[in-house]
């Protein structure tokens, strides 16, 4: 069986959805398995459905105003570089309506539903593709993985904005009696569930550079901080779960291919600028063709 999972990192799916074009369309791959967290579960579901073309779009025309309908931060540019500072007024609003975190994103909630047709969801639900996203319960403590199978349209929609939902800078949500957050904050990059569903070969999109080439001003506001100590904490994680996906993938005799990115796209996935991330969708795919015909054996020349 194979698989193909896609690591969380916001704005940089763009990439990711790129590196899943070529090998779905050019490669001709077919997986029996697609898993996702965060950006990573916002795409799996139309690239299990073949609709390439239709989430391009989508990732090629999202803003701010697309995923948030109370953005906690604003964005400066200063000597050609985005900058994020708080939001002050749109954070006390929150916290007088009496949410728990400084921003909301049920703008995205509604994306979701509005991308994601009944239609769509009935023949994903009825083919032979499972597709999983991975949500964070903070109640319990533990790692969720949600499968299409598994729940009706509305349940999975829910379950694909949860798993994208960066608290504290979006949405907290409350279901079934738990809090749920961002997937990624306990498994960005799910390779070992992939293995356990019975993945014998599996590609994964993994939204950082193999090795690391950051070197971080210092924080100008506490957003600037909180988004840098994320991406610390994430960055460990991340390491962690591939280490672990390996070991499971020895373990059990499985293949994986790694697809990096192999430049630092960006210091902050949380900004969605439409002409960077069209770029990056084109940036991962020039990437997986290139590493695949790489990859590809030299037949010998019978002239010589």
């Amino acid at each position: 069986m194979k698989a193909l999972v896609i690591s969380g990192g916001g704005s940089k799916g763009a990439f990711a959805g790129g590196v899943a074009h070529y090998l779905i369309e050019e490669a001709k791959k077919e997986y029996d398995i697609l898993v996702g967290t965060s950006t990573g579960s916002l795409l799996i579901s139309h690239l299990g459905l073949g609709k390439i073309t239709k989430i391009r779009d989508i990732y090629s025309s999202v803003d701010q105003d697309s995923i948030f309908n109370n953005c906690p931060f604003v964005i400066r540019k200063k000597f050609g570089a985005d900058l994020i500072g708080m939001n002050h007024w749109n954070i006390l609003k929150n916290f007088i309506r009496g949410k728990k975190t400084f921003g909301e994103s049920e703008n995205l909630r509604e994306l979701i539903r509005n991308s994601i047709t009944q239609e769509e969801f009935n023949t994903l639900k009825k083919g032979p593709k499972d597709i999983v996203v991975t949500v964070s319960n903070l109640s319990l403590n533990r790692i969720e993985y949600k499968s299409i199978n598994d729940f009706d349209y509305d349940e999975f929609c829910d379950w694909i904005w949860i798993s994208a939902n960066y608290t504290p800078f979006m949405s907290l949500v409350r279901k079934n009696g738990c809090e749920y957050a961002d997937g990624g904050l306990g498994s960005l990059v799910p390779i070992e569930e992939a293995i356990i569903r019975g993945a014998t070969e599996i590609d994964v999109v993994v939204l950082r550079t193999e090795v690391s080439y950051y070197n971080r001003m210092p924080s100008r506001n506490p957003f600037e901080l909180l988004t840098s100590m994320f991406s610390f904490v994430l960055d460990r994680i991340e390491n962690q779960n591939i280490r672990v996906g390996k070991l499971v993938a020895n373990q059990r005799d499985a293949i994986i291919n790694l697809y990096y990115t192999p430049t630092v796209l960006t210091t902050n996935s949380l900004i969605f600028n439409k002409e960077k991330m069209r770029l990056w969708w084109k940036k991962g795919y020039l990437y997986a063709k290139n590493k695949n015909v790489e990859s590809m054996p030299i037949e010998p020349d019978l002239h010589e």
